[in-house]
């Protein structure tokens, strides 16, 4: 055997291994991908239940309506919903503005 001919059988190996490699790494990158869109899901679902909860707060507790008038207009609604859902429940300073923006209505 020439070392051309053993030159060519290691490359075709080489190759081969390499595509074998790089196809198993695409599969677990295709895999994490998929795990990451099925957490992306489950974060914005979980966004949004937070956000009709907030609203519901408001509501029920007739903070969002005085008097058959509404005291929160629909941009200034939207804000603390989405600063509420978006919030870390751990960060007390988030927790008490929206707690003293509620008391000054």
């Amino acid at each position: 055997m020439c070392i051309f001919g053993a030159f060519q059988i290691l490359t075709n190996l080489a190759t081969g291994v390499l595509k074998e490699y790089m196809l198993k790494g695409y599969a677990i990158n295709q895999k994490r991908l998929e795990y990451l869109e099925k957490t992306i899901k489950f974060i914005d679902i979980a966004t949004r239940i937070a956000a009709t909860l907030f609203i519901f707060f408001l509501y029920f507790y007739h903070i969002l309506y005085k008097n058959e008038k509404q005291v929160i207009d629909n941009n200034t609604l939207t804000a603390l919903t989405l600063l509420t859902a978006e919030s870390n429940p751990k960060e007390k300073m988030i927790v008490d503005l929206i707690m003293n923006f509620l008391d000054a209505i």
